[in-house]
């Protein structure tokens, strides 16, 4: 009986289409709609931070004038020179410039979110993008402006950098690079969707919800997690809990509520969600955003409506129309 081996060639290209089939097959459902695709969109990244590096105190007014905003005139120069010289200045410079030394992959990302602004909002022009070093000021990591874009890149440097040993973890965790756009698409996303006019905790559901729709929205290749800022295992333990989750927040008749402590419960930032119960520790914070995106999501795939419909569309509105039923 005669045995046929494959040839070794033979063997690497059948692994090779394989590989191929399997990276076509998952990403199927995601594809780049060309029409957003070929929006003109000029991106690039003005690295103040290292124009300041290299600045001196005869150089600093050239540096203002090139950029006015960031020198606001109630200091005068001699801060600036003294700032020059500063340890922990020198430091913040040293530590940002070894993580982001190439700009393109995140000035790709960043191209991609203003095609998807410009398709969706006809009237958003890109602005200026500057990228600065903040202090560490991790509440302000982005700056959005009608015409600029500031980028706190001392805020990004990954979550176990030692400039954030007195930061909780629950925050610390997504100062990463992979962070930075997401944290992009959420401070637009802030100054598209109205404010709830309500204080209820059915409207903080879908306000939050729905900036995350639209994250999601202008991140379309984004993982889900990296869009709500959870961790692989903190997203399926949402997942996995979905219909607990729920079955709580009505049987405790918190839709309509007002309390002011739901927000710290379950929608601000937290290390965990709180229920009141032996499960706390075990679940991520900000379950109420999650389970609000959930019900935009429904809502849109059960109506047929635009996206600026959408995010007009009132809290109780969209809950009642939206024929949501969690995940079991």
């Amino acid at each position: 009986m005669t045995t046929h081996r494959i040839k070794p060639q033979m063997k690497y290209l059948f692994y090779l289409l394989f590989l191929l089939f399997l990276l076509f097959s998952c990403t199927s459902d995601k594809k780049i709609n060309p029409e957003i695709e070929r929006i003109p969109v000029h991106v690039v990244v003005e690295r103040f931070d290292e124009k300041f590096a290299a600045a001196t105190p005869e150089s600093l007014q050239e540096l203002k004038m090139e950029f006015p905003y960031l020198f606001p005139e109630k200091y005068a120069d001699s801060i600036w020179e003294m700032k020059m010289k500063d340890t922990l200045q020198i430091e913040l410079q040293t530590e940002v410039h070894k993580v982001f030394v190439n700009f393109s992959a995140i000035e790709e990302e960043i191209k991609s979110l203003f095609q998807h602004l410009k398709y969706y909002f006809p009237l958003f022009q890109e602005p200026k993008i500057v990228a600065v070093i903040s202090d560490v000021d991790y509440r302000n990591k982005i700056v959005v402006t009608d015409s600029l874009l500031i980028i706190g890149l001392d805020n990004f440097l990954g979550k176990e950098h030692y400039f954030y040993t007195d930061i909780p973890q629950y925050l610390s965790k997504n100062f990463t690079q992979e962070q930075l756009t997401p944290n992009i698409a959420e401070a637009y996303a802030e100054r598209i969707v109205p404010i709830p006019t309500s204080k209820t905790f059915l409207e903080a559901l879908v306000y939050f919800g729905k900036i995350n729709y639209l994250k999601e929205t202008l991140l379309p290749f984004f993982e889900e997690n990296r869009i709500l800022g959870y961790t692989e295992a903190e997203l399926q333990w949402a997942k996995e809990n979905e219909s607990e989750i729920w079955r709580y927040f009505v049987e405790k008749e918190l839709l309509y509520s007002s309390d002011p402590q739901l927000g710290p419960r379950f929608i601000n930032p937290a290390p965990f969600s709180k229920f009141y119960l032996e499960l706390d520790n075990e679940s991520p914070g900000r379950l109420g955003q999650y389970m609000g995106w959930q019900i935009v999501r429904s809502y849109a795939k059960n109506n047929t409506i635009s996206l600026q419909q959408l995010l007009k569309t009132n809290a109780e509105d969209l809950f009642n129309n939206s024929k949501f039923k969690p995940r079991k």
